[in-house]
């Protein structure tokens, strides 16, 4: 990605409003799994950031990738047995830094918010801070989740959304509100990244893909 980073002609939109959100606060970056090889181009923030990755050898394989950027790296699933995962993550913006994680990772459904973002967001008053990047030049594997794997000397949109907080007292109904806000919000600036560089815009997986 450094390559690719170095040589792509950037296109942000939204930039102060994220920078305004990050400014002297942790943050939770939220983007789509298949977006997280382009992650590293998107943190311009001096503060510590730390990525939640798979704690099978294929996210390991990320961890030592990010690392090369600078990036820290939190084992684990927001979703299956999470609940370390999230103590770690909880742990890195209650000293300070900022964290990056998919709401629909590790497996699934595609495009799709679960409800690790949000309880992690509830239980530390960080905001949630949706993000997408997309590039001109790239391979979609055949991924659950089309993992998009960026190549050099293209175009490149970064899209910022509108921060999300989530109260502390957030009830069910309120994080079921917040959750296809987060949702929508995700699939938004995902839709105006592809556009941007040329691309169809890359749609959710269905539930008949999923029987």
């Amino acid at each position: 990605m450094g390559w690719t980073r170095s040589t792509t002609r950037w296109q942000t939109v939204n930039g102060g409003a994220a920078a305004s959100a990050w400014a002297g606060q942790p943050t939770i970056v939220a983007f789509w799994h298949n977006r997280l090889a382009l992650m590293p181009a998107c943190w311009p923030s001096p503060a510590p950031f730390h990525m939640l990755i798979s704690s099978h050898p294929d996210g390991q394989l990320v961890a030592r990738t990010i690392a090369h950027f600078g990036f820290g790296a939190v084992a684990g699933s927001s979703r299956r047995g999470g609940l370390e995962a999230l103590r770690g993550l909880a742990r890195v913006l209650k000293a300070g830094g900022s964290v990056g994680l998919t709401p629909d990772g590790p497996r699934g459904p595609r495009m799709s918010v679960g409800d690790g973002t949000l309880v992690l967001a509830k239980l530390t008053g960080a905001p949630i801070l949706p993000v997408a990047v997309a590039v001109s030049r790239r391979i979609v594997l055949g991924t659950w989740d089309q993992l998009i794997v960026p190549l050099p000397f293209g175009k490149g949109a970064m899209i910022w959304g509108s921060p999300i907080k989530v109260p502390r007292d957030a009830d069910d109904a309120v994080l079921a509100r917040l959750r296809e806000q987060l949702e929508q919000e995700l699939a938004r600036v995902s839709a105006e990244a592809d556009t941007l560089v040329g691309h169809e815009i890359m749609r959710p997986e269905t539930a008949d893909a999923r029987t």
